[in-house]
């Protein structure tokens, strides 16, 4: 049977991740409170975060301003906008 979690970000019942996606307390932080769809929207959202804004993934900073826009979109915060992208009602 499929963990369940509330997720933070659906903020309803929904299936919860296998492992946490993320090292150290963040990504406990995530498994413990982010849904599987919630994560997968993340992971569209950063995506396009990447493309849009040139970011490579091997720059320290680069990661650290992943990190961050990751933590705001999943718990609640003002992410940077990508152009011609409007998010889902919840």
């Amino acid at each position: 049977m499929a963990n369940t979690v509330h997720c933070a970000y659906l903020d309803r019942e929904a299936e919860g991740l296998d492992a946490p996606p993320w090292p150290g307390e963040l990504g406990q932080k995530i498994v413990d409170n982010i849904s599987k769809e919630a994560w997968t929207e993340w992971m569209r959202y950063q995506t396009m975060l990447i493309n849009e804004k040139r970011l490579n993934v091997r720059d320290k900073a680069h990661r650290q301003y992943l990190a961050e826009q990751m933590e705001k979109f999943l718990f609640g915060g003002d992410v940077d906008a990508v152009e011609g992208f409007t998010p889902e009602k919840k």
